[in-house]
């Protein structure tokens, strides 16, 4: 994707972290040269060489599950808070603009065995159930409810390239504080914005 120098994030732990922390992405490929997406959980994990994948799944009634073979190239994207952002805060006369963080990780599928999807999904479900008040798990479920495994397909992505930006007003340092100050007037995704940026504050 297309990121001014001055808006990369080349800080692989903050990526790992931000990745982990939002993990709803979109998968992107290709089917009779349009592109598809599908929006999914993608875990971020290592494969046994130590190496960096996604782990994801989808229905197997997806069309995008017909092109989802080992090698093909996909693109996932991930998306974290983000804000428009009035010129009205500035100092000075200016344009309005967005404020945003996101991710694209582009990478290799590797489709899992059937034994290798009950692990990811065991692994998935346990991870999201911690937080709950009365947490379930796959191993008390019923051979009825667990055979809707059967219509899914699930993959590993090999990670080959990560882009990353964090556009959060770089070159206004000195209305930072305006901006962040109005921001938490406002809702949660605009307060989560003002957080990312006063986290970068020196």
């Amino acid at each position: 994707m297309f990121i001014p120098e001055h808006y990369k994030n080349n800080d692989i732990d903050e990526i790992h972290d931000f990745l982990k922390n939002n993990s709803f992405g979109i998968l992107i490929n290709t089917i009779e040269d349009k592109p598809w997406g599908t929006h999914i959980p993608l875990e971020l994990s290592k494969n046994s060489d130590g190496k960096d994948v996604l782990i994801g799944h989808i229905a197997k009634a997806n069309l995008q599950s017909k092109n989802l073979i080992d090698g093909d190239e996909v693109l996932c994207i991930f998306n974290g808070p983000h804000s428009y952002i009035s010129s009205s805060w500035y100092q000075h006369e200016e344009v309005p603009t967005w404020n945003y963080i996101a991710v694209h990780v582009y990478g290799t599928v590797k489709i899992q065995t059937s034994e290798e999807l009950l692990t990811a999904l065991y692994a998935l479900v346990d991870k999201y159930e911690q937080k709950s008040e009365y947490p379930i798990s796959l191993n008390d479920m019923s051979k009825k409810t667990m055979s809707q495994v059967n219509g899914i397909i699930g993959f590993e992505i090999l990670v080959n390239d990560i882009q990353a930006v964090n556009k959060l007003s770089q070159g206004r340092e000195h209305d930072h504080p305006k901006i962040i100050s109005e921001l938490e007037k406002q809702d949660a995704p605009e307060k989560a914005v003002a957080v990312e940026m006063k986290k970068r504050m020196t």
